[in-house]
């Protein structure tokens, strides 16, 4: 998977946007307002590009336990794929947000897990296009016909009850992504209980990118992970599985190949707590 750019520049992309050996997915999205990354995608995206929706297509519906974000129907996506013109381990996936890869990322790693290595994500986002002046359009493509088939990797993820009976073992690491006040417990502005999964080292996912949103070199990934690099097991979670993404990428960068996503995250984890027994 070494010759696959995990990162790539807009300028790259620019030269590119008529290859139809690629596929631009806008993954704007914002937690707050839900519906926000699509009306941006309808006022103005980057030529070609399609959109997919964190709810709507990389998510399933949320039930009592698993998270805000649940794995999304693997079948639906592979369908929504393919009508893109998406054709697997084929077509090079470009995806982009504006949430320094905090949504792109998403989709990064769901491809992967659904066994295509094609996908790289665009370095600086949406800001970073549109600072270089390189072209936007509210026109809506035609998708064309491909052919997505799954190659489920299922070890690349890992469930609550794997969480508990491996985090405290030796040569396993468990990875919290949230920003520091998160993890420490001091604020939580989204789960109803707050702090981490006892056991969990914290690497926030903001660390991974530059202010403008553009990802630090592989040697400052490979510095950043360096306390961790030799671990057998790495597991990664957030608050529901997706920024967290955003450190398996990193992780990527860096060399390290033996991260996994607790994909129901902290929102699953507390889901099964009392507030008194925490």
């Amino acid at each position: 998977m070494s010759d696959i750019p995990l990162i790539i520049s807009p300028q790259w992309l620019s030269e590119h946007l008529e290859d139809p050996q690629i596929v631009i997915v806008d993954c704007r999205f914002s937690l707050a307002d839900p519906e926000l990354g699509r009306r941006q995608y309808q006022t103005n995206h980057i030529p070609g590009a399609f959109y997919l929706d964190l709810n709507q297509d990389l998510s399933s519906p949320v039930k009592e336990h698993g998270g805000r974000h649940p794995l999304p129907n693997i079948e639906e996506l592979a369908e929504k794929l393919t009508a893109m013109g998406v054709y697997s381990q084929e077509t090079l996936v470009v995806a982009y947000d504006d949430s320094r890869f905090g949504f792109a990322a998403r989709l990064w790693w769901l491809l992967r897990y659904l066994g295509h290595d094609k996908v790289a994500l665009l370095d600086g986002g949406w800001k970073s296009w549109v600072a270089g002046n390189y072209p936007v359009t509210d026109g809506i493509p035609i998708g064309k016909p491909g052919k997505f088939v799954v190659n489920l990797r299922s070890p690349m993820v890992v469930d609550i009850e794997t969480v508990k009976t491996r985090k405290d073992l030796p040569g396993v690491v468990l990875i919290d992504s949230r920003e520091g006040e998160r993890y420490r417990g001091e604020k939580e502005p989204i789960d109803p209980i707050a702090g981490h999964i006892p056991g969990a080292v914290n690497y926030p996912w903001q660390q991974v990118t530059d202010e403008q949103g553009n990802a630090k070199s592989p040697e400052a990934q490979k510095s950043r992970w360096s306390e961790v690099e030799n671990a057998e097991e790495i597991m990664v979670y957030c608050g529901s599985g997706v920024t967290a993404c955003v450190n398996l990428l990193s992780l990527e960068m860096a060399g390290i190949n033996q991260g996994k996503l607790y994909a129901g995250s902290w929102s699953d984890w507390c889901s099964y707590l009392n507030k008194s027994e925490y």
